[in-house]
C-alpha cells in the first residue's frame, strides 16, 4: 500500500500545472481546457454538496457569466458526471488525460484533484476523523451577541425601496444579479431578501470576501499568542540561504504589500483555483520584485500564504484545519460556512469559502463589537483599527486599503469610518461602526459586466436608516413632550389641591 501511494504521489506531483514556474510563457490550449473543466467540476461539486442547490440553479448562477477567456473552452465541455453516493464530480476534457475531479468531504467542502490525477488519488485527500452533525436552523433575527430585540418597523419600511431595487438588475448596475441582501442594525436584522434559488441557509461562494475572513482568523491567532504579524520569515520555505523573502511579514501580506511577483493580475490564480494546484507550489514560489512594505499589489497569493503561515505556526494539521470553526465561526454562530482546501491540506482562503449572508453579517458584527462576542474577546483590542486603517502602501487608483479589507472612506453619503470585504461577482460585507450597521450583498454578477454599485447602495441604505432614526427621535420627543405636559398638569393639580385645602 505504501509503495502504491508513493507511486501515485510521484505521478500527481509530476502533473502539469503543479510546477512552480508553470505560468511562465502563458497558457496552452490543453491547460485552458483543463482549467475550464476544473471550474465546472469545482462549482458543481460545491454547489451540490455544500450549498445544496439543484443543477439548474448551479448552471444559472455559478456556471454562467464566467471569465470570458474561459468561455470558449468551457462551451466545448460535455456534461459533468455527478456521483451522489461518493459525493464527487468529474468533467472530461481530453481523450488523453483523466477527467478533472472535485470531491466533497465534511468540513472541507469540495477539493479538486490536480490536472492529470485520476480517481486513484482520492485517497490522498485530507479528511476529518469526525465532524459535527449538520447545523441547526438559522431562523432568528439576532445576529450579534447580547442583542436587545425590538420591533423595528420603521427601519424595515424605509429600507424596502433600496433593498427591492438591489434585485431589479438595473438600479445599482445594469444586468447585475443579486442573490441576497441583509441589513443589520444594532445586531438585529432589519432587512433581508433572497433570490436566484438562495435562502438564509444557502451558502454562496464568497470569492475574495474570504480574504477578510482570513484576516479575522489571523487576528484570533494573534489574540491567542499563536502568531506574530511582525515576525519575518513567515513560512519555512523562505527562511534559507540568500532568500530575501524572509523579510516579508504577516503585516506585509495582510496589507497586500509583500512585494512578490504575481504576474500582470494578482487576482488571477487560475492554476490554484481551477487547476487543482497546491498553495505551496502556486502561491509560495514567486520571486520578490519590490521591497516588502513599499508597494501595494492586490494578490491572492498574499492571502493564502498568510494562512499557510498560520498552519506552520500551529504545527498540527488537525488543530489548524479545525481552527476556523472551533476558534471563530462556531463561537459567533456562523454554522453554515465552509472553508475549502487544496489536496495538500491548505485553505484556499483567498476565495474558496462558502457562507450564508447571515454568517457574513456575523463576521461584520464581530467587528462592530470590537472583536468581543458573548463576553469573550476573540480579536486583539487593536485589530479593528488595524484592518480598517490605510496601510503604508495604497492602490494607485485612489481606493483605500487596510488589511484584507477595503476602505469606503471617500464615498459620498457614507461615514468615513466605513470599511468592507469585497469579492468577485459582487460579494460585499460593509461595516459602518458609527451607525452600528452591517450590510451584506451576495450576487452572481457577470464577470466583465457591470459591477454592483455597493457605494451607492450603502449610501441609500444608510439614508433610509437615518430617516428611520429621525422618525424614531421625533416619536420619542413627542412622547417625552406628552409625558412632560402630563407631569406638569399633575404638578399643577397637586399644587391647586394644596391651595384649596389650606385653612384660612
Amino acid at each position: 500500500m505504501r509503495n502504491f501511494r508513493a507511486a501515485v504521489a510521484a505521478f500527481v506531483l509530476s502533473c502539469p500545472g503543479l510546477v512552480a514556474g508553470a505560468q511562465e510563457g502563458g497558457t496552452t490550449e490543453a491547460m485552458e481546457m483543463s482549467l475550464a473543466a476544473g471550474w465546472k467540476a469545482a462549482f458543481i461539486c460545491s454547489g451540490t454538496f455544500v450549498a445544496g442547490q439543484t443543477l439548474p440553479e448551479i448552471e444559472r448562477n455559478e456556471l454562467s457569466g464566467i471569465y470570458p477567456d474561459f468561455q470558449r473552452a468551457y462551451d466545448q465541455l460535455p456534461a459533468a458526471e455527478i456521483d451522489a453516493t461518493r459525493k464527487l464530480v468529474s468533467v472530461t476534457y481530453s481523450p488523453d488525460m483523466p477527467p478533472r475531479i472535485a470531491a466533497f468531504r465534511p468540513g472541507f467542502g469540495c477539493t479538486q484533484l490536480p490536472t492529470g490525477a485520476g480517481a486513484e488519488a482520492l485517497g490522498f485527500l485530507p479528511r476529518f476523523a469526525s465532524w459535527p452533525a449538520p447545523a441547526v436552523q438559522d431562523r432568528g433575527s439576532a445576529i450579534g451577541s447580547d442583542v436587545k430585540l425590538e420591533l423595528k418597523i420603521e427601519e424595515a419600511e424605509r429600507l424596502d425601496p433600496p433593498v427591492s431595487a438591489a434585485f431589479d438588475e438595473l438600479t445599482y448596475g445594469s444586468g447585475t444579479r443579486t442573490a441576497a441582501v441583509i441589513v443589520v442594525r444594532d445586531g438585529q436584522i432589519v432587512a433581508e431578501r433572497y433570490d436566484r434559488g438562495i435562502d438564509n441557509e444557502t451558502p454562496v461562494r464568497t470569492w475574495s470576501a474570504a480574504k477578510s475572513l482570513t484576516a479575522t482568523l489571523i487576528g484570533v491567532a494573534r489574540r491567542q499568542g499563536k502568531i506574530d504579524i511582525d515576525y519575518p520569515a513567515v513560512i519555512a520555505a523562505w527562511n534559507s540561504g540568500a532568500d530575501p523573502r524572509r523579510a516579508i511579514t504577516l503585516r506585509h501580506l495582510l496589507q497586500m504589500a509583500s512585494g512578490l511577483d504575481s504576474g500582470d493580475s494578482g487576482s488571477r490564480t487560475d492554476r490554484l483555483y481551477f487547476g487543482g494546484g497546491r498553495v505551496v507550489d502556486q502561491a509560495a514560489s514567486n520571486l520578490l520584485e519590490a521591497r516588502p512594505g513599499t508597494r501595494f499589489k492586490y494578490a491572492n497569493n498574499d492571502t493564502v500564504i498568510a494562512m499557510r503561515a498560520l498552519r506552520e505556526a500551529l504545527k498540527d494539521d488537525t488543530t489548524f484545519q479545525r481552527f476556523p470553526y472551533q476558534e471563530l465561526l462556531h463561537k459567533i454562530g456562523a454554522q453554515h460556512t465552509t472553508l475549502e482546501i487544496d489536496w495538500n491540506g491548505d485553505f484556499i482562503s483567498s476565495s474558496q469559502v462558502w457562507a450564508t449572508a447571515r454568517d457574513l453579517a456575523r463576521i461584520g458584527q464581530l467587528y462592530l463589537q470590537d472583536g468581543v462576542w458573548a463576553g469573550e474577546r476573540l480579536l486583539p483590542e487593536d485589530w479593528v483599527e488595524f484592518v480598517s486603517s490605510p496601510g503604508p502602501a495604497q492602490p494607485a487608483d485612489g481606493r483605500g486599503y487596510g488589511a484584507q479589507f477595503w476602505l469606503m472612506d471617500k464615498a459620498q453619503g457614507v461615514p468615513e469610518d466605513t470599511f468592507y470585504a469585497a469579492g468577485n461577482r459582487g460579494q460585499y460585507v460593509v461595516i459602518v461602526p458609527s451607525m452600528n450597521t452591517v450590510i451584506v450583498r451576495q450576487g452572481f454578477d457577470v464577470i466583465g459586466g457591470a459591477s454592483f454599485d455597493i457605494e451607492q447602495f450603502t449610501a441609500d441604505a444608510l439614508t433610509a436608516l437615518t430617516a428611520a432614526d429621525a422618525v424614531r427621535a421625533a416619536e420619542r420627543a413627542a412622547a417625552e413632550a406628552v409625558s412632560a405636559a402630563e407631569a406638569a398638569a399633575e404638578a399643577a393639580r397637586r399644587a391647586n389641591r394644596r391651595v384649596v385645602g389650606k385653612p384660612n
